[in-house]
């Protein structure tokens, strides 16, 4: 049973001509209670941009709201160095930064800007690489750090700066192996609505439950982080329920309040990241901050 009170953020994407969009987004989750903002990376796409540039002025332009990306591609982004740049935004944000991480998708991209094009054997034994690492980086700050991997290794290195806060690595995991390793080393899951439909969620939880167990751990203290893709219907033209796709939310704030409090109570979703699909996504937004968070909350926390 979901234990942890449930946290709720917004996408933010870094499209080239979305600047503006971006920082008033930013703005927006800082200053209406939103726990996180969380950015795409897709580094080999030319009309984004770099996501953790992105995020490190989205950090400087806020005080309160957490960030990260959703979620990080290894094969470009060695996890020392991730380690390293994670450590330094949590420090000048004031602990603020989150960390999903993704063993890599879209390959033929990833290889044409010279990342490794991997198997998903040797993507999975990468990502139990990284885990170690990034962790064992932040853990041993100020002292030597070494670590010897299948696929990256660290040899004498010295770590530093500290991160200000623990920073929770979401694992993007989707196959059994992956889920596994979420639940023996990760502090959440984070995955897409389209990607795996509520009714595979139970399925996907007792994997990652099995490994936490594996490893001594409780179940109950990984997060399960849900990319909500949908739209709110805000009376808005363009920003009403289409015809349905598979795991797209579509309907009334009421529609998506009866809707997310079952994935809490009964799928152990206590993570959810809307992303406004549609027109009017500004309106959507206000609607998810200002009546659906604050009634789901109250629906599935005990009263004080």
């Amino acid at each position: 049973m979901t234990v942890l009170p449930p946290l709720f953020g917004i996408n933010v994407d870094p499209n080239v001509d979305g600047l503006s969009e971006a920082y008033e987004r930013a703005r927006f989750a800082d200053e209406s209670g939103i726990d996180l903002i969380t950015i795409q990376d897709h580094p080999y796409n030319r009309r984004f941009f770099d996501t953790w540039t992105l995020l490190s002025v989205l950090a400087a332009r806020t005080t309160r709201v957490h960030l990260g990306p959703n979620v990080a591609s290894l094969p470009l982004r060695p996890p020392a160095m991730l380690a390293k740049q994670a450590a330094t935004l949590d420090v000048i944000s004031g602990g603020r930064v989150e960390l999903g991480l993704g063993a890599g998708a879209f390959w033929d991209g990833i290889a044409a800007l010279g990342g490794l094009r991997r198997s998903p054997g040797e993507a999975f034994e990468a990502y139990r690489d990284a885990l170690h690492i990034l962790r064992g980086m932040w853990d041993n700050a100020g002292r030597s750090f070494s670590y010897e991997g299948e696929h990256y290794s660290v040899q004498g290195a010295m770590p530093g700066p500290a991160p200000a806060h623990r920073i929770r690595i979401w694992a993007g995991a989707l196959g059994n192996r992956m889920l596994r390793l979420t639940g023996q080393m990760a502090d959440g899951w984070l995955v897409s609505s389209t990607y795996v439909p509520v009714e595979q969620l139970p399925e996907r939880n007792a994997r990652i439950d099995a490994g936490a167990e594996e490893a001594g751990r409780s179940p109950d203290d990984i997060r399960r982080g849900y990319n909500l893709v949908g739209i709110i219907d805000v009376g808005q033209p363009g920003a009403s329920p289409a015809s349905p796709q598979r795991g797209v939310l579509t309907g009334t704030t009421r529609d998506w309040i009866e809707q997310l409090v079952p994935y809490y109570t009964e799928y152990r979703i206590d993570t959810f990241i809307f992303w406004p699909a549609g027109e009017a996504a500004a309106e959507q937004l206000r609607a998810f901050a200002g009546e659906i968070i604050p009634a789901v909350r109250k629906a599935v926390l005990p009263a004080p």
